[in-house]
């Protein structure tokens, strides 16, 4: 049972950590794109690719 004086003081700090990460990643704007990377991932750039290579050649 004296466990739990140690396990209630923790959580809250967690608690608080959590938030305060939650208002950091707000404030430095993490979450204003979150449809962008998601396209970027399935956009082709083979012929970009082809272009260097055969300016390279």
């Amino acid at each position: 049972m004296e466990v739990i004086y140690y396990l209630i003081p923790i959580s809250l700090v967690f608690l608080a950590l959590g938030i305060w990460l939650f208002f950091w990643a707000v404030k430095h704007r993490q979450f204003d794109d979150l449809e962008g990377p998601a396209h970027r991932i399935i956009m082709d750039d083979r012929d970009a690719r082809r272009k260097n290579d055969d300016a390279g050649h």
